[in-house]
């Protein structure tokens, strides 16, 4: 007697920012999973599925973020690991960690003498599960995939932000500009789809201190024409807008900022409301809270892409596919 099994795909969300797994299962057809998710008093975190997940492809996304006087990064990265541990042991087939913003990106080599590499580490917290992939879009540098022995699908929002750059800019002012050394190659990916000229901005950062960091010179002529910012966050925002404020300077007559995640730790709202940006377009793999929405904010939904990424995950295609190639 031959036995015909049936694949199943499930989806989790943590509790991070469960709409836009909502918004991701919508795409697909499907409902979110249901899982009960709770905290101790002591803060201790706790996960149980409230359904059978036995045999299941099963995909728990999660974006690693902080919560004004809530949890924090940390609280969502465990939760996440408590959730495929606990998808290890209801003998699911195959789990899937889904991470729109990977958390702690930054951390990804020493810089200086008796650092950590925050980003191995919790890469190793990952495997620790036995996770059989990983999926995140736009890590801040692409090593990290390496950082992994498991199979890591590395999705970018690229077509999305040049979408939006096409259709609202004009072909022949367009000046794509790198706001330091370390986004050039991002940057020539988007020159190269949208034919346009790059520049860059040199940039010095006090070691001794986090997210400061001072802009010194332009790289490229920037005189008369629309300069667009691509970065692959915005966290504080200082150094998208002194970028600004220096193409300002330099006669740029329209300053626009593009980057996936908006981190937006204060004081990013207020600085990004007071620049001289234009307009600052994002992605929403991280949720934005309604008090730092501000009116030149341009949010564009990454729920098409994660929900074209699972699918080909599930059906054993290729997600590279889905970006013709391309890999950031």
């Amino acid at each position: 007697m031959e036995v015909v099994t049936k694949k199943r795909m499930h989806i989790f969300s943590g509790s991070s920012y469960p709409e836009l797994a909502r918004e991701v299962a919508d795409h697909l057809g499907m409902r979110v999973g249901e899982v009960k998710l709770a905290q101790f008093a002591n803060g201790e975190l706790y996960a149980r599925f409230a359904e059978s997940v036995r045999g299941g492809d099963v995909f728990v996304i999660q974006s690693h973020l902080s919560i004004p006087g809530g949890m924090s990064i940390n609280d969502f990265v465990i939760e996440q690991l408590i959730m495929l541990d606990a998808l290890k042991r209801a003998s699911a087939k195959r789990t899937v960690a889904v991470v729109p913003y990977y958390g702690y990106s930054r951390s990804d080599k020493k810089a200086r003498s008796r650092e950590a590499i925050a980003a191995r580490m919790i890469a190793d917290m990952y495997e620790s599960t036995g996770v059989d992939r990983i999926m995140s879009v736009d890590l801040h540098t692409g090593q990290i995939q390496g950082f992994f022995d498991d199979p890591f699908d590395h999705l970018t929002a690229l077509p999305l932000l040049v979408q939006w750059i096409a259709d609202n800019t004009q072909a022949t002012d367009r000046v794509i500009v790198s706001p330091d050394a370390g986004r050039v190659r991002l940057t020539e990916k988007f020159a190269g789809h949208l034919g346009a000229p790059i520049a860059i901005l040199h940039k010095r950062r006090d070691p001794d201190q986090q997210n400061v960091s001072e802009t010194l010179d332009v790289i490229g002529e920037v005189d008369g024409k629309t300069c667009i910012l691509i970065d692959d966050m915005i966290d504080t925002a200082g150094t998208i807008c002194g970028a600004a404020e220096l193409l300002k300077e330099r006669g740029a007559t329209r300053v626009i900022a593009c980057a996936t995640h908006p981190v937006f730790s204060d004081p990013a709202a207020e600085r990004l409301k007071n620049s001289v940006i234009e307009k600052v377009v994002v992605t929403n793999t991280l949720p934005i809270p309604e008090e730092r929405r501000i009116d030149k904010l341009v949010v564009l939904s990454i729920a098409p892409i994660l929900a074209s990424a699972l699918r080909a995950v599930f059906e054993d295609q290729s997600v590279s596919e889905i970006f013709r190639g391309e890999n950031v």
